[in-house]
């Protein structure tokens, strides 16, 4: 994949289109293009953030640890960003996010990511609606496994 081809598909990611190509190809250069092959984690829940992701090729899954165990709260697609709320909460990860095929992705530091917000402030806008969004979709996903982890303890009661 050349230069051009990784600012092409940095511009596909919502919260990067409005971006100035130039700066998309000192995000491109400056970021490392990394290969997980399926089953493999691009980073796991607990660890210290140091990086986010974007996906250039194939489809990851989201899972969050409970105690009833691993509860995926979402799939990743091309296009999408992962791992950037470590580095904005400069806390550990939240999530682990595994490959679910052959993933292709730009390994953006987190120097860089705060960089480029630093930049352009209304990046901020677009990354508060992704947290938002996903913060609805895990809180759901939790919601609904607990609400079958308590239907089983009632059968087993009952």
């Amino acid at each position: 994949m050349f230069l051009r081809d990784e600012v092409e598909m940095l511009r596909r990611v919502p919260i990067f289109s409005t971006i100035d190509p130039a700066k998309l190809k000192l995000l491109a250069f400056t970021s490392d293009r990394k290969q997980f092959p399926s089953g493999t984690a691009l980073c796991r829940q607990g660890d210290q953030g140091d990086a986010a992701f974007v996906i250039l090729t194939g489809k990851a899954e989201v899972f969050v640890h409970s105690p009833a165990g691993d509860v995926r709260v979402a799939d990743v697609e091309p296009n999408s960003i992962v791992g950037e709320i470590s580095i904005l909460c400069d806390t550990p990860r939240t999530a682990t996010v595994k490959a679910s095929s052959d993933v292709e992705a730009l390994r953006i530091s987190k120097e860089n990511f705060l960089k480029l917000l630093s930049d352009f402030p209304h990046l901020g806008v677009g990354v508060m609606r992704v947290l938002a969004d996903r913060l609805v979709q895990t809180t759901s996903e939790l919601t609904a496994t607990r609400s079958k982890q308590q239907d089983e303890t009632e059968l087993e009661i009952g």
